[in-house]
């Protein structure tokens, strides 16, 4: 089999999730298209594929407040240091933010933090990979290939939900 892809709608617009044999290779935002990520634009749609099948209702779990970890097959593709720092992502609790130093610090490279940060800008699979948890030293707001108003707003969302107890 070849990759492929699947779109599906969420609040925040339509999600396409792209999969290899190996498992979910890319998640692209609204307007995003493969060739963005070196891909070829004529990538087959499947419904009834396994891997992005199960991609899209975590992903729908996830925005109704039934899921706070994802736990499905990831192909990513990256230098040693890259793949590292967006494995590094899924440590971070959900509706909880942490520093780019923090995150070099949990690879082993404390001081890295712009390292860090370039490769966050590169993570393939955010939502999944969550790097709109990492925030400046100062807790400000810091890029998002998504744009910072989605990343405020999976924030607030993940934080609200967070706040109610059984949900």
């Amino acid at each position: 089999m070849t990759d492929r892809q699947c779109l599906f709608d969420t609040p925040i617009g339509t999600l396409t999730i792209i999969a290899s044999d190996d498992g979910v290779a890319h998640l692209l935002f609204d307007g995003q298209t493969p060739d963005q990520v070196g891909l070829t634009e004529d990538l087959p749609v499947v419904d009834d594929d396994p891997v992005l099948s199960a991609a899209e209702a975590q992903i729908h779990e996830y925005f109704a407040g039934d899921r706070r970890d994802f736990d499905l097959p990831l192909d990513l593709h990256g230098t040693e240091f890259q793949i590292a720092a967006w494995r590094a992502l899924a440590s971070v609790p959900y509706g909880e933010t942490t520093s780019y130093g923090e995150q070099a610090e949990r690879i082993g490279r404390p001081g890295a933090f712009r390292a860090v940060g370039a490769a966050n800008g590169k993570n393939p699979v955010p939502i999944i990979l969550p790097c709109h948890r990492i925030v400046g030293v100062n807790g400000s707001l810091t890029g998002f290939a998504g744009g910072l108003e989605l990343k405020q707003w999976l924030l607030s969302m993940e934080q609200n939900q967070q706040s109610f107890p059984g949900v």
